[in-house]
């Protein structure tokens, strides 16, 4: 810290009490002058050397036989007059970056200036100032922090403007150049702290958010104006900006729900939450991490902000949504809303990103139309993260009672087709949906199931519904009609390519993906084909073989089993001789085993087939 001496006497000014001051000397005083609650019994000779409003006053009180003066509305108090008393008297003063401001107010309201004494106390104080206080990182944050009790004073001599210049143009210095110290108690990650401990601390590099904690400690007035100030100069990048306003965040709103909303802070809270918000970057907060701009909206919530910056964070949020979490959507309903969590603003929010992803899509088709197919994939990948966000959030709503049926299938409407390639998530979501609301009726099951692709799960969800008693028996249906159709799918894929499984969808078509992944379920098709061909071979099996071989393709439930038994009876007693399409052994959900089958003149009671 940089400091000043001024003055040479020794310090002869005595304390008698807390409210009395006096000069000891072989010589009386003639002059007490009382600032606050404190009186200072003085010499008259040496103030007026200084003081030009101190000659005023005591030319007054001359006149009117008084020998007391009255200092009111006296700047930093009588600390502050016993360092003007002191540099009249020639005794040594300290001035430093705590007492500097005061000082200066103090010489300013006694009108010390060198219209009355050359090198007097107002003219060193500015050298003081200019020189070292400014120049120096720490000390200009200390004394920028001291004016606010000096108000207005330290406002009118441009201290404040002064120290808040300085403050910015030296977070605008290269870090290269950073020869000052510094706070930073944030941890590094494990490669940088690896890094850094080889290096000396000369050798170690200057992060470019080494002054954010710094100014952390100004109150939320003067932080203001140091950011816009810092923002102002156009030298410091938004996520350098970000960081300092997550890290003020983080330093003065409280952790606890109670805390924020209490009488005591609430006002304070809200001030702080809005002035944030008002200081993110320019680029509608994409400097910063969507997860603190979601915490910031929770907080603006509870605070109750205004609503038009309430606005502003949800637009931010939304640009940057698919960087969110389930945990960070989690907002608490506000009364009279009766759900756990603020579903209806999650729903704002992603209206506001499909917007948002509607303006880029239509900007960029003629740009995509010659790109490789990759490269539209990686544009759409921050629609795939978004798609399971809220698929993840549907699933952690789905728990609450209070939930309603409609604001579940409406949030999963939200999200457009491309953006949920797989429906696992938004099965996983409508199961629990259904577990947790066992009240819903027919029509109601039927509803929130539709929401769902039965072609878009994966072989183990698809394994999971077939066996799920909770859906809808169409929809068990044609989970296990689809799995037939990819089996068959897959065994034809095997016999083609030992390196190539494809996958059919709805309209019959295949889309090759790497086998790898399906290696397992090949090796499956592989054994059902051999057993396929013995049988064949053998032209008939006798009942136990038959029983053994049907009981290993198919491992399903009782209730999974009599679904097949009634739908194959169904589809054989409207007619023999359909094409495959509609019940050939390709496409149909089992195939008619040749032997068990009877001459067409046999009534349909007696025709029985099952895969139990």
């Amino acid at each position: 810290m940089k400091f000043m001496k001024l003055g040479s006497k020794p310090d002869a000014l005595q304390a008698d009490g807390k409210s009395i001051r006096y000069i000891s000397s072989e010589l009386a005083t003639d002059i007490v002058i009382t600032v606050g609650e404190v009186k200072f019994h003085l010499h008259k000779f040496p103030l007026l050397s200084k003081s030009n409003r101190l000659q005023k006053l005591l030319s007054k009180v001359n006149e009117e036989n008084l020998d007391e003066i009255q200092l009111d509305g006296f700047p930093g108090g009588a600390k502050a007059f016993e360092i003007c008393a002191k540099f009249c008297y020639g005794m040594t003063v300290t001035l430093n970056a705590y007492n500097v401001v005061a000082a200066r107010c103090a010489a300013e309201y006694l009108e010390m200036t060198e219209d009355i004494d050359r090198g007097n106390l107002i003219f060193k104080i500015e050298v003081f100032l200019t020189s070292s206080i400014f120049r120096s990182w720490k000390d200009s944050i200390i004394v920028l922090q001291t004016t606010k009790s000096l108000l207005p004073w330290s406002e009118d001599l441009k201290i404040v403007g002064r120290c808040i210049d300085s403050i910015a143009s030296k977070t605008s210095v290269d870090p290269s150049n950073i020869t000052w110290s510094y706070t930073y108690n944030r941890k590094l990650s494990e490669l940088d702290k690896i890094v850094e401990d080889k290096l000396t601390p000369q050798e170690k590099p200057v992060p470019n958010d080494w002054w954010v904690e710094d100014i952390c400690e100004l109150d939320i007035d003067l932080y203001k104006r140091v950011m816009i100030t810092v923002k102002s100069k156009g030298r410091m990048d938004g996520v350098v900006i970000g960081e300092a306003l997550k890290i003020y965040a983080v330093r003065w709103l409280p952790d606890s729900v109670d805390a924020l909303v209490s009488d005591a802070h609430a006002r304070r809270n809200k001030s702080l939450v809005e002035t944030i918000v008002c200081l993110l970057p320019y680029d509608n907060g994409m400097g910063c991490s969507c997860s603190f701009l979601l915490k910031l909206l929770k907080v603006a919530i509870l605070v109750e902000a205004d609503e038009s910056l309430r606005e502003q964070l949800m637009k931010s949020i939304s640009l940057k949504l698919h960087e969110a979490s389930v945990k960070d959507l989690l907002i608490p309903a506000r009364f009279p809303q009766i759900t756990k969590y603020d579903v209806d603003l999650v729903q704002d929010i992603l209206k506001l990103y499909m917007i948002n992803i509607k303006g880029s899509c239509d900007k960029e088709v003629d740009d995509k139309k010659d790109k490789a197919n990759d490269e539209s994939i990686l544009g759409r990948r921050p629609s795939l993260n978004v798609g399971k966000l809220i698929d993840g959030y549907l699933t952690e709503i789905a728990h609450d009672p209070n939930l309603s049926l409609s604001s579940f299938v409406d949030l999963s409407h939200s999200i457009p087709g491309f953006a949920r390639p797989n429906h696992d998530g938004l099965y996983r979501a409508i199961d629990i949906y259904l577990k947790e609301h066992p009240g819903l009726t027919k029509a109601e099951r039927k509803k929130i199931c539709g929401l769902m692709d039965v072609k878009k799960l994966t072989v183990d969800a698809s394994a999971h519904a077939a066996q799920n008693e909770r859906l809808p028996l169409r929809v068990v249906v044609q989970v296990l009609y689809f799995e037939q159709i990819r089996a068959a799918a897959n065994a034809r894929a095997v016999s083609n390519s030992p390196r190539h499984s494809s996958i059919v969808n709805g309209d019959g078509e295949c889309e090759k993906t790497g086998g790898g992944s399906c290696q397992p379920l090949n090796n499956q098709m592989c054994h059902l084909k051999i057993r396929d061909e013995e049988f064949h071979k053998n032209g008939k099996l006798n009942k136990k073989s038959s029983k053994n071989s049907r009981s290993g393709m198919q491992l399903l439930p009782s209730r999974s089993r009599r679904i097949f038994d009634k739908l194959w009876i169904v589809g054989k007693g409207q007619g023999e001789n359909r094409s495959s399409e509609t019940s050939g052994s390709s496409n149909s959900p089992t195939s008619v085993v040749p032997g068990d089958t009877k001459s067409s003149g046999s009534s349909l009671r007696h025709r029985r087939h099952s895969i139990s």
